[in-house]
């Protein structure tokens, strides 16, 4: 599995961002290209310590996101069109210029973390070593720029 944290792996995720342009369409899923960018910025907040959760998962679905949590960082890609968490969802216009720029900020961000010990644990799937959140954030970009066929 990929990482964010490997700078090749960094570099060609930038290059497939900088491909993408304000005329990009989905492969599949309702998101236009700068809601994409703008979605994308969110689980990297996270991990960055920006962005906490509104929802707050209950004991049962504690549970069933315990069970998927390895999920998150394997090498199995994620399916086409699944659940978004109420808030990651983006459902307002963005402006495409800014959210791309943002998103390579946060992007950046993120990749200097690369020997941080002290990450925030996550609202639903609780502790991430430095190694899974890597994976779990390529993964996860990795899903969307694929979504708009980079």
């Amino acid at each position: 599995m990929q990482t964010l944290f490997d700078n090749q792996t960094y570099q060609e995720v930038l290059q497939r961002i900088e491909n993408l342009d304000e005329h990009s369409q989905p492969v599949w899923g309702q998101m236009d290209v700068a809601q994409m960018l703008n979605h994308c910025q969110r689980p990297l907040e996270v991990a960055n310590g920006r962005l906490t959760f509104t929802e707050k998962p209950g004991f049962a679905k504690k549970l069933v996101f315990k069970f998927f949590k390895p999920q998150m960082y394997n090498d199995k890609p994620w399916k086409q069109n699944i659940p978004t968490v109420k808030d990651f969802k983006v459902e307002q216009t963005k402006p495409f210029v800014e959210e791309k720029q943002k998103l390579k900020e946060v992007l950046s961000e993120f990749n200097k973390k690369d020997l941080n010990l002290h990450w925030p644990k996550h609202p639903f799937f609780g502790e991430f070593t430095t190694e899974q959140w890597g994976k779990m954030q390529y993964k996860h970009i990795d899903h969307h720029l694929r979504q708009f066929g980079v």
